[in-house]
């Protein structure tokens, strides 16, 4: 079998005047997050584990903050795009686990929105995506409610690969080997 694991991250900071979108999800807060694009951190760090995984730089070699076409950008757009690179490669994702830190606004109530919005985005049942958020416990840049972070690991599969079980044998200590 064919699997590779992708790691994410992302940070920005929050501001007056900005909308505040979340996986896709745009939450009712005071202050959204800064950044060249929408700011979604969220699909920024999903996008990077997807990149990742299938060894193809991130987020910032593909959709440079310097390039005027991303100014203002739906996130929405860097993460399809990484999907279809992996897709054109023969990878597809198997399962997704987010971790949100916010001090603010409390998430609890928009973390099954961002689960399915995040699943729909992927093409994977719910169950597949994993959403969790974390204080800051007011400490440092996040606990002092001045940004947002998220971390992402993705698990995704070369198509085509089967789930037949593998060989089996035993060593002369009886620890079960795989071929």
């Amino acid at each position: 079998m064919s699997f590779r694991v992708g790691s994410g991250h992302d940070t920005h900071r929050l501001a007056e005047g900005r909308p505040l979108i979340l996986g896709g999800v745009r939450i009712d807060h005071a202050r959204g997050l800064v950044g060249h694009s929408d700011a979604d951190v969220v699909l920024h760090a999903v996008t990077d584990a997807l990149l990742g995984a299938a060894g193809l730089g991130d987020i910032g070699d593909l959709f440079p903050d310097t390039d005027p076409r991303y100014a203002g950008a739906d996130s929405r757009i860097f993460l399809a795009d990484a999907l279809s690179r992996l897709n054109l490669l023969g990878w597809r994702v198997v399962n997704l686990d987010v971790t949100i830190f916010a001090q603010e606004p409390k998430l609890g109530p928009v973390k099954a929105a961002i689960k399915a919005s995040l699943a729909e985005l992927l093409g994977l049942h719910t169950d597949a995506v994993s959403v969790k958020a974390k204080t800051g416990e007011r400490v440092g840049h996040i606990g002092r409610g001045e940004a947002l972070g998220c971390h992402a690991v993705v698990l995704i599969e070369k198509s085509g690969t089967t789930h037949e079980p593998e060989a089996s044998a035993t060593d002369s200590n009886g620890i079960h080997l795989t071929s």
